[in-house]
């Protein structure tokens, strides 16, 4: 990986660690950089979608778009993708988010669309604590084995009909 990270920049391996001090550091950098990439996609897409805050029809396009962004960002970057996620503890899941300071991770862009599904009316505030865990887990389980795992090889159309299901299957969640 290293080796070719630095041959895409023009560059011999070894100076990749006269900026970091190990592979470990090196890895750490590149993993933010894909997670920031990863929401900054994510937040396009919201910022794609026409409606107000709290309008229930622009919320439930707003979550579309959290997850088609997702599954494209994965399919378009598959190496970035899996390098986001590469050091587990590198990034806060915990249901605090992001905090002051820092830039939002994709976790955050997602609560803020369900908090926005609350506020429309379209999400029971009862069932909103945590549900952010189990639809990020079927977006990224997707992502994952149409990626780089067993359902890589599938045809677009059927790929595109297990998003639809796995839209269709989060909305229901949402009910």
């Amino acid at each position: 990986m290293l080796r070719e990270a630095t041959q895409k920049v023009g560059v011999v391996p070894n100076a990749a660690y006269r900026h970091f001090a190990d592979r470990d550091e090196l890895l750490a950098a590149v993993s933010t950089a894909a997670m920031r990439e990863l929401a900054a996609r994510m937040a396009a897409g919201v910022a794609r979608v026409r409606g107000k805050y709290g309008d229930p029809a622009a919320a439930r396009r707003r979550l579309r778009a959290i997850g088609r962004a997702y599954l494209e960002f994965a399919a378009q970057e598959p190496g970035l993708f899996a390098t986001a996620f590469a050091l587990p503890h590198q990034h806060a899941y915990s249901p605090s988010g992001a905090g002051a300071g820092q830039d939002p991770l994709p976790l955050d862009q997602l609560r803020a669309v369900l908090d926005e599904l609350a506020d429309a009316g379209v999400l029971d505030r009862r069932r909103r604590d945590g549900l952010e865990y189990p639809i990020w887990s079927t977006v990224h389980g997707l992502a994952v084995l149409t990626g780089q795992g067993p359902l890589r090889e599938l045809p677009d159309a059927t790929r595109r009909h297990l998003e639809k299901l796995t839209s269709a299957f989060i909305g229901e969640a949402l009910a």
